[in-house]
């Protein structure tokens, strides 16, 4: 199955459910529609967050999440695939991502976003920098992210 994919990195906020009335209009082949939208937080640890900038290195961030999106549409069927992510300055409540998968049964959907949110958290080529009382500070990846993201590795 060929599924084109719509995948964005902005600076600009984004409308959810925008989003998934844009992947859905005139289709009678979606029948699970599954998103999942990461917000920033306004607190780490106990430690309140003022801000996080993501940084990315145009093109590659691109055609990486390109391919990603491929691996997914390979492995699921999948009717639609929208990602965003947003880059810039973001303040707490404010949308980082956007992952909306879309089938015709909910199964594939729901791996599919899982898979691609792992993939992003992990590995995608994204520099994050947060703000709070103590100064900036650029975030290490985490080991359960690697984790997460491993699962998915075909042996």
């Amino acid at each position: 199955m060929s599924v084109t994919a719509t995948i964005r990195i902005q600076e600009a906020d984004f409308d959810v459910a925008r989003e998934i009335a844009a992947l859905t209009k005139g289709r009678t082949d979606v029948g699970a529609v599954v998103s999942f939208s990461g917000v920033c937080r306004g607190d780490e640890n106990g430690e309140p967050i003022a801000a996080l900038t993501l940084e990315h290195y145009p093109g590659m961030a691109e055609a990486e999440i390109g391919r990603h999106a491929g691996e997914a549409a390979a492995r699921w069927p999948l009717t639609g695939l929208t990602v965003i992510h947003r880059v810039g300055r973001i303040a707490p409540g404010e949308n980082i991502v956007l992952v909306v998968a879309a089938s015709q049964h909910r199964q594939a959907a729901f791996h599919a976003a899982e898979f691609l949110m792992d993939y992003l958290k992990a590995n995608a080529p994204f520099w994050k920098r947060e703000e709070g009382r103590k100064g900036a500070n650029w975030i290490e990846a985490r080991d359960h992210d690697d984790a997460a993201a491993a699962r998915w590795t075909k042996s």
